[in-house]
């Protein structure tokens, strides 16, 4: 079976080294960059869907383990798949992403019940939960264009909410960086590989896991205590 992206593993192992465990998870409950004050509410959203079964948001922010375990922790969410978006390789394999070479960035398509939670919470999470969006082409410990912020929009609605919403944090102030994120118009996906799917909840102790990622799903429970839900 292959194996996961190796510089991850290392990283990992090099932090738990020199950290130990207990040291680890206490930084890492103080991981994910905080915003200087609450993370406001979107202006402009879209309103509670009746009678529409499903919508599909797409979104990139760094490693596609993290993004999908925060929105499988989600209530409204139908299904979380890693993926690569925005790029111009067609059916490329993680190698090929992995190298820069594709175009693509890591992705996560996103399938919600909009008449349980709009396209606008879902951003909320997006922008203050799930990652640093002032971080260009990068995320963490990993670097690069596949690890690009980038809101890949599948709909004329989405697109005006979202760009509503970048505009309102900025003018508010929220970072002391400028935010990066790119909102460009959804073109295609592309599921990774099956053992990238589902990998924060099936591998909880990879020592990448519990540095990067679990912090942000405790942040989701924090911040976002009506939203949040167990497996």
């Amino acid at each position: 079976m292959p194996t996961p992206h190796v510089g991850r593993t290392i990283a990992g192992i090099v932090i738990v080294a020199l950290l130990g465990w207990t040291a680890l998870r206490s930084l890492g409950a103080r991981q994910p960059a905080a915003p200087n004050s609450a993370m406001p509410k979107p202006a402009v959203d879209e309103p509670m869907a009746k009678g529409k079964s499903q919508e599909t948001a797409v979104f990139a922010g760094g490693c596609f383990w993290g993004v999908q375990g925060v929105f499988e922790h989600t209530k409204g969410v139908i299904a979380a798949t890693s993926g690569y978006s925005g790029g111009f390789v067609k059916s490329p394999s993680y190698e090929t992403v992995s190298m820069g070479v594709s175009g693509h960035a890591e992705s996560v398509s996103v399938v919600f019940d909009p008449s349980q939670i709009t396209y606008g919470q879902l951003l909320m999470i997006y922008f203050s939960v799930v990652h640093d969006p002032t971080q260009l082409n990068r995320q963490g410990p990993d670097t690069g264009t596949q690890y690009r912020s980038s809101i890949f929009y599948t709909s004329d609605e989405q697109k005006r909410v979202a760009e509503a919403y970048a505009g309102q944090l900025t003018a508010a102030k929220i970072y002391d960086r400028p935010i990066v994120t790119k909102i460009v118009r959804f073109e295609a996906f592309y599921p990774a590989e099956e053992y990238h799917q589902d990998y924060l909840k099936r591998h909880p102790d990879d020592p990448y896991i519990a540095f990067n990622d679990l912090p942000k799903v405790r942040a989701l429970q924090r911040e976002f205590p009506e939203l949040y839900r167990e497996y």
